[in-house]
């Protein structure tokens, strides 16, 4: 008994001491705030940690180190102490008197570091480079350590507590590294855990405040990354990065903010978030000469440089147009731009870059109209030539040919570059990867790698004001690129980075080990952790919870190119609906809010309550200028709600901007300033926010037809609506046919005069009706009523039933009071259709993953995306080298539905399969799926029909902006009963939303009709 209570005790301990454990998102735990037996103090409020290390190692160590001893003071109130042995490397760290000050390359440090007087050293972490720092190659030596896990590999490091390390430390944290990045992710690991967020700085993230702090007593490795480089595009588009950096940053001569002042909090936030590549901002600055102090101080760090994919070798778009000779045509300037390109690499030739090759026109263009090999072969071999001399041997140098646009025709013509230049492919600028490595080109000694967007300026409609981003989506394409071995290079556009502060981490985090995010339930998972980090851990879960919801809403349709006409108001209540899980995200994100301590609420407004407020704002302003539109024509008083609506809606807009650029005094002034509205048939932004189209109803005269209007749902007819309607002495509306698996119907009631009126609605006894009276004034909100139908009571032979309303004025009178017609259909499935959906009206929809039936073809399946997708989720194939497949060879997906509805031959039943807009990324095996209806002819679909580039596939433009394909076939006429549809995916990557049904009842909408009634579902 005795030793099961230890037991028990034991069990609690280890139960406690988990709790009291945080992470580095998605990595192992060796820091804890409770101690026990498996720990040992670092650091409290009354005693300081100290960090020891070689002066020799690399300068971007001594710095992180020198951070991480500020971050405990910024936990504990108490800073660290860095003590460092031996001679200190040229540009290092000089100590004196317990104290560190930085001062590398010329750039004046504002860090100090220090115990603080009278205050005790408690604990001791020593880190350093095997190879680079003494200290760890002695311990090494005498085998205290083992790094054979670590030594040789890529930024690897391994943390381990260590007894007697040195004859004067009885007990210490060691952080190894393989390399100099190894060593500093090890040291910014420890900074995450003791609850110092990678966003401290660019997001205001207050740091988590702890009475102790521990280190456990476990032996950590961190292998190599996923991806070996890794980093963000600054695509420094105005008016926000740009606007906010001139009026932080002093400009140069060449008029550009981008100084090594700015750039050291990037290669910070880079090293903190686990990554280590940079593309610069390019359009009004050029790197290496707007500051002389960039490059070094990238290559201080530990950050590797590169340039953008229409910047080769390693000089800035503005450095022609500023130092440049000629024109920039490789055929009538050669020798000049050769020159141009020789002086890039020399000036790079001391410091770590990915050499961009290869050569674009001018302003992100094409280089010329059509595909001229021969002469962009003549630019790759020059440009070899030219690095051959330079640093000796070309091969020795990390390169990439990004083949964006119209670059991935050259090589798909057969243009050939070295093999050890990393192929860098690119998606569609909106998240859908065009190409992927297939057969030998995964050989190639570069490598290959992927260019993506978070941010973009172009076709069909620039996106960049705040975060839209769908997380499943780029775990989903991303993993793809993994497993297709596109792993040497990542780099995503952040254009303004600010507002992306939520996909950036998740994308570096991919990146860096796609094992811990690599299923497909990872996104929650990560989303709690993220929030935990950055927030009030107990609600992580809601915090997360609401940014998956966020995520989800913002994929549906980028902000940019929602307008009045894109949600309907209408159908399917479709609008409604949309706004309503708006306002609910709104409310959660407004109480997590208020929940929050003070400290956090600046960062909580930044990354989440602006987006979601902003967003919902931007959402409620389109459909509110819909209906305003739509209520306008039809003579409502209530139009001019909707018009005032949309004007306060606009203030609120501004309001939530304004409050963005002044909080924390202005620290982010203008980086909100970036217009979003009123985008005009064209892709580029617009010069200032404009509202909507709006119509005003003159409400001060009375209507000629009376002071009653109705309205139907799925019509934009109403009564009184024209002259028609007097001239036959009354009117009629008619709603969709009911039938008992229909959805309810609506009419509204609506003021168009000047007097208030009480009004009723008289109806049969099955009829059920939300309300059935009431009284609206002049100015009233519009009634909206419900309709049911409680078919017990429904006489069989009954096909219709009338509904109507009445208004208690005289005026309206003179021309009759309307009607309103509801067809019925009171029809049963028989007993036996125990599975399956049921058709309403001529139409059925169900999402992807409510299959009757799933059958598996030897190891291949399909794989539930959750929440991937406009409305629910997402089916693929669960192998992402699967071969090509057909019906006999893909695993098969069975929908059962039953239908009451003959279709003619002339009109048939035409099936719509909604996917995501994903793209064929291997060559010669264009995504593809089979259907069949019953035992009728298969179907093939190739859905996704590429053209020559640069075009993008077919109908392309719309895919994107709609976030899905929709791809329709006809299967001719169809009885009536049950049927079964029969799905096969027969191409990886392909991934199916939703199916739709059409018997000619379906309505129009963005999202298509909600899924329809299903007999045995949950």
């Amino acid at each position: 008994m005795e030793n099961l209570s230890r037991a028990v005790i034991r069990l609690l301990s280890l139960a406690f001491l988990f709790l009291s454990v945080v992470t580095a998102l998605g990595q192992n735990a060796t820091i804890a705030f409770k101690g026990s037996r498996d720990n040992f103090l670092l650091a409290t409020r009354n005693s300081h940690v100290n960090l020891v290390l070689d002066a020799a190692d690399y300068p971007g160590v001594l710095r992180a180190a020198n951070d991480l001893a500020v971050d405990f003071g910024r936990v504990t109130g108490v800073n660290g102490t860095l003590t460092t042995q031996g001679k200190p490397a040229a540009n290092g760290v000089t100590q004196a008197n317990a104290t560190v000050i930085f001062n590398v390359t010329g750039i004046k440090s504002d860090w100090s570091v220090s115990g603080k007087k009278g205050r005790k050293q408690e604990g001791t972490i020593i880190a350093g480079t095997i190879g680079n720092s003494s200290i760890i190659d002695d311990l090494i030596k005498s085998k205290k350590i083992d790094v054979s896990q670590i030594e040789g590999q890529w930024e690897a490091f391994m943390s381990v507590v260590v007894q007697q390390p040195t004859k004067d430390i009885d007990e210490a944290l060691l952080i190894v590294g393989s390399d100099r990045r190894g060593t500093i992710f090890g040291l910014y690991d420890v900074s995450e855990q003791i609850g110092v967020s990678p966003w401290y700085w660019w997001a205001d993230v207050a740091p988590q405040s702890k009475d102790e702090i521990y280190a456990l007593k476990t032996t950590k490795v961190q292998k190599s990354p996923t991806v070996k480089y890794r980093g963000i595009f600054l695509n420094d588009e105005a008016p926000a990065l740009t606007g906010w950096a001139n009026n932080k940053y002093p400009k140069s001569k060449y008029n550009s903010p981008f100084n090594a002042d700015f750039y050291s909090h990037v290669f910070e936030l880079l090293l903190r978030s686990r990554a280590n590549y940079l593309w610069p901002a390019m359009w009004g600055s050029m790197f290496a000469i707007d500051d002389p102090r960039n490059q070094p101080l990238a290559d201080e760090y530990g950050i590797v440089m590169g340039s953008s994919h229409t910047e080769p070798m390693v000089r800035a778009t503005k450095e022609w147009n500023t130092f440049g000779k000629g024109v920039w045509q490789w055929n009538e300037n050669k020798q000049n731009i050769s020159e141009f390109m020789r002086d890039g690499v020399m000036r790079a030739k001391d410091y770590e870059n990915v050499v961009t090759i290869g050569m674009r026109g001018s302003h992100d263009t094409a280089m010329s109209a059509d595909v001229q090999t021969d002469v962009l072969q003549d630019v790759v071999d020059t440009q070899q030539k030219i690095m051959d001399e330079v640093y000796g041997d070309a091969k020795k140098v990390p390169q990439m040919w990004c083949l964006y646009k119209e670059v991935q025709d050259y090589f798909e013509a057969g243009m050939k570059v070295p093999d050890h230049v990393t192929l860098l492919w690119t998606e569609d600028n909106w998240g859908n990867i065009r190409r992927l490595p297939v057969g030998n080109e995964t050989k190639r000694s570069g490598g290959a790698g992927i260019y993506y967007h978070f941010d973009y300026v172009g076709d069909p409609r620039n996106y960049k004001w705040i975060n839209n981003i769908e997380l499943e989506k780029t775990r989903e394409q991303m993993y793809q690129a993994v497993v297709r071995e596109a792993t040497r290079i990542w780099i995503v556009n952040v254009g303004d980075l600010k507002p992306l502060e939520i996909p950036i981490s998740h994308f570096l985090d991919l990146a860096y080990d796609m094992d811990a995010w690599k299923d497909v339930n990872s996104v929650p998972r990560w989303t709690e952790q993220w929030a935990a980090r950055q927030f009030e851990p107990k609600l992580a879960k809601d915090i997360g919870s609401l940014i998956d919801s966020y995520g989800r809403l913002a994929g549906i349709r980028k902000f940019e190119l929602i307008e009045p006409n894109s949600f309907s108001v209408l159908s399917y209540e479709e609008a409604d609906k949309i706004m309503s899980q708006w306002e609910d995200i709104a409310k959660k994100a407004n109480n997590l809010y208020d929940r929050l301590p003070e400290a956090q609420k600046p960062a909580f407004f930044e990354m989440v309550l602006h987006p979601v407020l902003a967003g919902g704002n931007m959402v409620d302003i389109q459909v509110s200028s819909a209906r305003n539109q739509l209520y306008a024509g039809q003579g409502r008083n209530s139009a001019n709600n909707w018009f005032q609506r949309v004007l306060d809606k606009m203030k609120v807009d501004h309001q939530l901007t304004d409050r963005y650029n002044k909080m924390l005094g202005g620290k982010w002034n203008h980086i909100m300033d970036q217009t979003h509205m009123n985008y005009q048939g064209y892709w580029q932004q617009p010069m200032r926010q404009i509202s909507p189209a709006l119509q005003y109803v003159m409400t001060m005269e009375r209507s000629l037809s009376g002071d009653m209007g109705v309205a139907v749902e799925r019509s934009n007819a109403s009564i009184p609506g024209d002259d028609k309607w007097h001239d036959n002495g009354g009117g009629s509306l008619k709603l969709p046919t009911m039938n008992p698996y229909s959805p309810r119907r609506w009419i509204e009631i609506f003021a168009q005069g000047t007097q208030s009126f009480d009004w009723k609605i008289q109806a049969e006894p099955f009829v059920k009706l939300s309300k059935v009276s009431g009284t609206m004034q002049p100015m009233g909100q519009d009634v909206r009523v419900y309709i049911e139908i409680d078919w017990s009571k429904v006489p069989t032979t009954k096909s219709s039933t009338v509904l109507n309303v009445t208004s208690s004025t005289d005026y309206g009178t003179q021309y009759g009071m309307p009607t309103v017609t509801l067809p019925l259909s009171n029809v049963q499935v028989p007993s036996t259709f125990t599975s399956g959906f049921v058709e309403s009206n001529g139409e059925l929809a169900f999402e992807a993953e409510h299959y009757t039936r799933l059958t598996s073809k030897g190891n291949l399946t399909y794989t539930v995306l959750p929440t991937y997708g406009r409305t629910l989720s997402s089916l693929t194939l669960s192998d992402y080298l699967a071969p090509s497949l057909t019906s006999a060879t893909a695993p098969t997906l069975e929908y059962d539905f039953y239908t009451f509805s003959n279709t003619t031959s002339a009109k048939g039943m035409n099936i719509t399969l909604i996917l995501a807009p994903t793209l064929n990324t291997t060559p010669k095996r264009p995504l593809a799926y089979v259907l069949q209806l019953d035992d009728k002819k298969e179907q093939r679909r190739q859905y996704v029909i590429d053209q020559p580039q640069p075009n993008f596939p077919v109908n392309w433009g719309y895919a994107v902006a709609d976030a899905a394909w929709k791809n329709t076939t006809n299967w001719g006429e169809t009885q009536p009963g049950k049927h079964t549809l029969k799905v096969w995916l027969v191409e990886p990557g392909v991934v199916l939303q939703k199916v739709v049904i059409d018997m000619g009842g379906v309505a129009g909408s963005y999202l298509g009709p909600p899924e329809s009634y299903r007999v045995g579902g949950k």
